[in-house]
């Protein structure tokens, strides 16, 4: 039932409906939502800690990796519980404010993530073209700087949006079809013109994530430029399993991301639960994917990992 303040016409409350069709099977898909969530707290966490108390790890890739992992850790966070609520007790009501505040944090860490993406293929570029240069040019104040920069970027560039939401008239429905509060899902219930708002969200989309990725592939571009001018088959191996990582991180990023921003606006004939679904590996996969890639590919980091797990069972055995 529409639950309305008569004052201003506003909605006080949204109710999340799911996953379109498949409401009846919620509490099983709940139990991989569950125990990729619990990964990705325990993966990112180890991550954080490997990173810290090992100093030979104090380079620019993994203190940028170490903002990224922040970052999963913040949007898993925000979006996760209130979806396995929802699973497990049909917990779909959200407070008007709620909504607004819950899409404000994806969108805008979402925003910081793409920009310590960046960040990282920029690290990769003055490795492999500037190899010379790379500790005058990324120094610590360097990297702290940049990444202020990006969490500045995706607070400020996104902080209108809950505004752009605030004021309007929702008299459709309260029902939002989708797992999480996103403002597409919510522009689509208001009544009113919403052309300039969706040309905003749309200007911002492409000058964060849209540049990022460009930026992101020109950088590679210089990468495998530099990479094919090396004079032998083993240092071209070399130089290229460096950025093994991170093309897996891109690639994990940005498919589900670019799928489900396309899909919002122009994928109308798309069944409902194939959206709803990408853009939920969106927030599961990439945040878990991340520690496993870097630690299977960077052995310091893998026996970190071995060690913080035998650390972890230990400890539960003593219980």
């Amino acid at each position: 039932m529409l639950d309305y303040n008569r004052s201003n016409l506003q909605l006080t409350t949204f109710l999340l409906l799911g996953i379109p069709g498949l409401e009846d099977a919620h509490l099983w898909i709940s139990i991989p939502f569950c125990l990729v969530y619990l990964l990705s707290l325990m993966g990112n966490v180890a991550l954080l800690l490997i990173i810290k108390t090992d100093r030979k790890l104090h380079e620019p890739m993994y203190l940028f990796l170490c903002m990224l992992s922040v970052a999963d850790l913040m949007l898993t966070s925000s979006t996760l519980p209130k979806i396995l609520s929802l699973f497990w007790f049909n917990d779909r009501e959200i407070y008007f404010e709620a909504c607004l505040t819950q899409m404000y944090f994806i969108h805008s860490v979402s925003t910081m993530e793409s920009g310590f993406i960046l960040a990282m293929a920029f690290d990769r570029f003055v490795a492999i073209c500037h190899p010379l240069r790379h500790s005058t040019i990324l120094t610590p104040t360097v990297i702290v700087g940049l990444g202020l920069l990006i969490v500045f970027r995706g607070a400020v560039l996104l902080s209108p949006h809950p505004f752009l939401l605030r004021w309007l008239s929702y008299c459709k429905t309260n029902v939002i079809s989708h797992t999480y509060c996103e403002f597409m899902a919510l522009i689509k219930l208001v009544c009113s013109e919403t052309k300039s708002r969706r040309a905003y969200s749309l200007i911002v989309a492409f000058l964060t994530g849209g540049l990022d990725f460009i930026l992101i592939i020109c950088s590679y571009v210089l990468i495998l430029f530099t990479v094919f001018n090396l004079p032998s088959k083993a240092a071209r191996l070399k130089t290229l399993s460096t950025c093994v990582s991170h093309v897996w991180v891109i690639l994990v990023f940005y498919t589900p991301a670019f799928f489900s921003f396309l899909t919002h606006r122009f994928g109308h004939h798309i069944a409902p639960p194939v959206h709803i679904f990408i853009a939920n590996i969106y927030f599961l996969i990439s945040p878990m994917m991340n520690p496993i890639i870097y630690g299977v590919k960077t052995k310091r980091i893998r026996d970190g990992f071995l060690k913080f797990l035998t650390i972890k069972c230990v400890q539960l055995c003593s219980l």
